[in-house]
C-alpha cells in the first residue's frame, strides 16, 4: 500500500464505507445502529455507499473486527472503488495500519472523523487553535503508524561531542515537531482563555448569563436565533455551531439577560475535544443557568440526554441551576414520548423554537430564575436618585408607595438579584422591614 494512503483526514467528497463493531455495552440505537455514523460522515461531506456491521464480545487485537471482516471491507471497496472506510469505533494505531494494509482503503476512525469535521466547520481564531491542537494530540501516538519513514540520519558524523552514535530515527524528530507545536499551541490558547475568561467574568456581573447547551442537532441554534437577533449560523447537520455566541436576550418589562449558544455534544466524543473545547463552553460553565436542549421527537432523546448530562457533570459545578427542555414537540407523534420526560424532570418546559410554541413559558421561567429568591421587603429610597426609583417602579412588584419629606418607601416584592442590582448600582437607600423569615447576614441587609 502507498503512503499517501494516510497522508491526510479530509474525506470531502469521497465515497465511503461505515463500518462498526457492536459490543453488549455500545450505547448505540439498536433500530438505527449506523445512523448517528452516517449523520456524522454525510456532514464532513462523504458519499456512504456501504455499510458492514459485526456484534462481537471483545475487539480483535490486531484488526478489531477480525480478518475474515477486513476482507469483506476489502471487496467492498472494490466493488463500490470507495475511497475511504470509517469505522464507528476508536481504533489503535496498529488496527488502523492493518486494516488499510490489506483494504488498500484509507481508514478512519470516529475520533478522526469528528476532528475532521471540526477541522472543517472551525471559523474563530480560538477555534481554529482548539482544532488543531486536538489533532495534534490525536496523532502524536500514532505516528509510527501513519508514517515510515524510519530510516536513521546523522549517523556516525563526526560533528562533535554529542552527536556520535547510531543516530536519530525520523520519527523522534516528528514526535519533538508535534511537542513543540502543541507547547506553542497551548501557550497561545491559554493567552486567548485568560482574555476571554476576563470578558465572562464581567458579563456576568453585568448580566443573568445562560448558557444553551445539548446533543448536536437538538435545535439551539434556532432557538438562540428566535429569542435573540444573534443571527447563529443553524442547519440540520451535526455540529453546525463550533464556537460560542453570545446575545442579548430581552425579556420584556426591561428585564435583559445574556444567551450564549455553544458547540453540541455527541456520543463518545473524543476526550481529547471534550479537554480543548471546555474553554470554548466557558459561557456554559459559568452561566447562572443552564437551558439543556433536548430533540423530544428524536428516537433516542433519552441516550442523548444521558450523553449531555455526563458531560456537564464533568466540567460543570454539581449546584449549576439547569432547565430541560424539550424542543420541536411540533415533530412528535405521540404525547407519551413528552410525558416521560416531564414525570422524570417535573419542571421541564416543552417547546417548539420553530415554530415558537410556549416560549412565553421559557421566558418567565427565566425571568423569575434572573430575579432570583423573592422577598416582601419595605425599602426607603431618596427621592433624588431616579436611577434606583426607575428600576423599582419598572422592575418590582410594588404593593404600596408612600411619601415623605426626601423619601419614597415602597413595599415591595422583590428577587435577591434585583436587590443586589439596587446595591450595585449605589441606590440610595435604606431597608426598613423584610420577611419575618429573613435571617441576619445574609446579604439582603446592606
Amino acid at each position: 500500500m502507498e503512503d499517501q494512503i494516510r497522508n491526510q483526514l479530509n474525506v470531502e467528497a469521497e465515497k465511503a464505507i461505515l463500518a462498526a463493531a457492536i459490543f453488549p455495552d455500545s450505547d448505540i440505537d439498536p433500530h438505527d445502529p449506523m445512523g448517528e455514523l452516517q449523520s456524522l460522515a454525510e456532514t464532513a461531506g462523504a458519499v456512504v455507499v456501504d455499510q458492514l456491521m459485526q456484534n462481537r464480545n471483545t475487539p480483535d487485537p490486531a484488526t478489531f473486527i477480525g480478518s475474515g471482516k477486513v476482507e469483506e471491507l476489502r471487496d467492498m471497496v472494490k466493488v463500490h472503488d470507495a475511497n475511504v472506510i470509517v469505522f464507528d469505533n476508536d481504533l489503535s494505531p496498529r488496527q488502523l495500519a492493518n486494516i488499510e494494509e490489506v483494504a488498500e482503503c484509507k481508514v478512519l476512525d470516529r475520533s478522526e472523523l469528528i476532528l475532521d469535521i471540526f477541522a472543517a466547520r472551525a471559523r474563530t481564531h480560538e477555534a481554529k487553535l482548539q482544532v488543531e491542537l486536538a489533532q495534534l494530540e490525536y496523532t502524536y501516538p500514532r505516528l509510527r503508524a501513519m508514517w515510515s519513514h524510519l530510516e536513521r540520519i546523522g549517523g556516525g558524523a563526526p560533528a562533535g561531542i554529542g552527536t556520535r552514535g547510531p543516530g536519530e530515527q525520523q520519527i523522534e524528530i516528528d514526535r519533538r515537531i508535534v511537542q513543540r507545536k502543541t507547547s506553542e499551541l497551548k501557550r497561545e490558547i491559554k493567552q486567548v482563555q485568560k482574555r476571554k475568561h476576563r470578558e465572562v467574568e464581567q458579563r456576568n456581573k453585568d448580566f443573568f448569563t445562560i448558557g444553551l447547551v445539548g446533543y448536536t442537532n437538538a435545535g439551539k441554534s434556532t432557538l438562540f436565533n428566535t429569542l435573540t437577533d444573534g443571527g447563529a449560523y443553524a442547519d440540520d447537520k451535526l455540529f453546525a455551531t463550533l464556537s460560542t455566541r453570545t446575545r442579548k436576550w430581552d425579556l420584556g418589562d426591561g428585564d435583559t439577560v445574556m444567551l450564549s449558544d455553544t458547540v453540541g455534544f455527541v456520543r463518545d466524543l473524543p476526550h481529547h475535544l471534550v479537554a480543548s473545547f471546555k474553554a470554548t463552553l466557558e459561557e456554559a460553565i459559568h452561566a447562572d443557568l443552564l437551558l439543556i436542549v433536548l430533540d423530544v421527537s428524536h428516537p433516542r432523546a433519552d441516550a442523548q440526554l444521558r450523553t449531555v448530562m455526563q458531560v456537564l457533570d464533568d466540567i460543570c459545578e454539581p449546584d449549576q441551576k439547569r432547565l430541560l427542555v424539550l424542543n420541536k414537540i411540533d415533530l412528535v407523534d405521540h404525547n407519551a414520548d413528552i410525558l416521560v420526560f416531564e414525570a422524570e424532570y417535573p419542571d421541564c418546559i416543552a417547546i417548539s423554537a420553530a415554530t415558537g410554541r410556549n416560549l412565553e413559558q421559557l421566558v418567565e421561567h427565566v425571568r423569575l430564575a434572573s430575579h432570583g429568591e423573592p422577598r416582601h421587603m419595605t425599602l426607603s429610597i431618596d427621592i433624588t436618585d431616579g436611577r434606583a426609583l426607575q428600576f423599582i417602579e419598572t422592575r418590582t412588584d410594588i404593593r404600596e408607595r408612600t411619601y415623605d419629606d426626601t423619601n419614597v418607601i415602597y413595599d415591595v416584592n422583590i428577587g435577591r438579584r434585583q436587590f443586589d442590582q439596587l446595591r450595585s448600582m449605589g441606590a440610595k437607600m435604606n431597608v426598613i422591614a423584610g420577611d419575618d423569615t429573613d435571617t441576619p447576614n445574609d446579604g439582603w441587609e446592606q
